[in-house]
Order: structure tokens, then sequence, then C-alpha cells
């Protein structure tokens, strides 16, 4: 099977379905991954927290340990992306060009204004395709409820994501590592409701496999 995983800025993919990809790389499915914005962002006063480069060079190495076979480089402007044709084409050209057959993508109901601009043209462009699936890849509550109803068991493939996580070496500083807690107590409580150790869960738009 031929793999997209979509996120709106590195990291975004690693935190919200690193270990599910990692499993479809053990299953020996072609995994790609776009990031759509080049992921360099500051703060309110202007001072740069982390650089376009710096966020590049960690997505590349992140996604070497997850075994992605080819990581797509977007060149939207962090906290600046749309919702639009520019968006959907580049979303749609990668879908055709790579005969994906299924499709990971942010949350719709994501609070952040990238991940929701991402989440719509990921389902606009990849509307004909015979799955869809949404994930979660922050710890902010929204005005909807997030439907998880799919689950992916990742007890074997845990580490995968956590060194993946890890590379991220500039948000891991910012954010004292609370990405590695928070994923590991979800990826725990979405376990035990299943019955194995870790597991994630996602959003099903559509599910024909």
């Amino acid at each position: 099977m031929n793999i997209l995983a979509i996120g709106a800025h590195f990291d975004d993919v690693e935190l919200g379905c690193g270990g599910t990809l990692a499993r479809h790389v053990l299953d020996k499915d072609n995994v790609y991954v776009y990031v759509a914005t080049l992921s360099g962002f500051s703060n309110h006063n202007g001072e740069m927290i982390r650089k376009n480069s710096v966020a590049r060079s960690e997505g590349e190495k992140a996604m070497k340990i997850l075994g992605v076979k080819k990581l797509i480089f977007g060149n939207f402007e962090t906290l600046k992306i749309k919702f639009d044709d520019e968006l959907n084409i580049e979303i749609l050209s990668i879908i055709e060009k790579y005969k994906i057959d299924t499709l990971y993508t942010h949350w719709t109901g994501d609070v952040h204004h990238d991940h929701q601009a991402v989440a719509k043209s990921s389902l606009h462009s990849g509307r004909h395709l015979k799955n869809l699936l949404m994930y979660r890849s922050n710890w902010y509550h929204s005005s909807v409820v997030f439907n998880g109803n799919y689950y992916v068991d990742i007890s074997t493939t845990w580490k995968k994501k956590e060194l993946a996580i890890l590379e991220h070496k500039s948000e891991m500083l910012r954010t004292n590592k609370k990405w590695i807690d928070f994923f590991y107590n979800e990826a725990k409580n979405a376990g035990q409701r299943i019955g194995v150790k870790l597991a994630e869960v996602f959003e099903v738009v559509k599910l024909l496999r």
C-alpha cells in the first residue's frame, strides 16, 4: 500500500501518527510524508523561536527513524497557510504522483489555524481515496469532540515514535519534553481501551480497506 501522512509542521506527523507510520513501514508499505509549512516561527514579540532550517533538519532526522520512504517539503509560511486552491492542488498532485491509497491528516476540529487549513485541504483533495483518517497532534481543547473510533496497536513501535519526537530538539527544549509524557499517556489510555499496551487512535472519515 502507498501511505501518505500530512502535517502542517515538522513534528505534527510524529506526534499524531508516528507509531502507526512505523508499523506501516514494518508491513512493507510505502510511506510518504508531506509537511506543508517551512515550520519556523517567532513569538508575539518577533523573537525567533525556531528557524526554518532547524525545523527541516530535525524533521529529516525524525523521518529516517520512522523509516519513511520520502519526505516532501511544502513552502508555505508558518501561521499563514490557508485552505485554498494552492494547497489543494499541491496535496492532490502528491496523491496522484505517488498513487496514494491511505491518507492520515490533522483533525478538522483542531484549534490551530494551520492544522485546520491542512485538514480541510487534505479531505478535499483526498476525497476520492479509499481511506481517510484524522489524528490529533496537540493537547489543546476544541469546541467539538474528537471522535476517536479507529485504533492501531503501537506497542512495538512506540520507541521509534518517541525517538522521532526527540529529534525535534528545539521543540523539546521549548516544551521541556512535555510532549513525550503527554503522548505516552494518550497511547497508554488508548491501548487500555482495546487491551494492548499502547495505541494510537484516529477519527475515521472513511475506511474501505
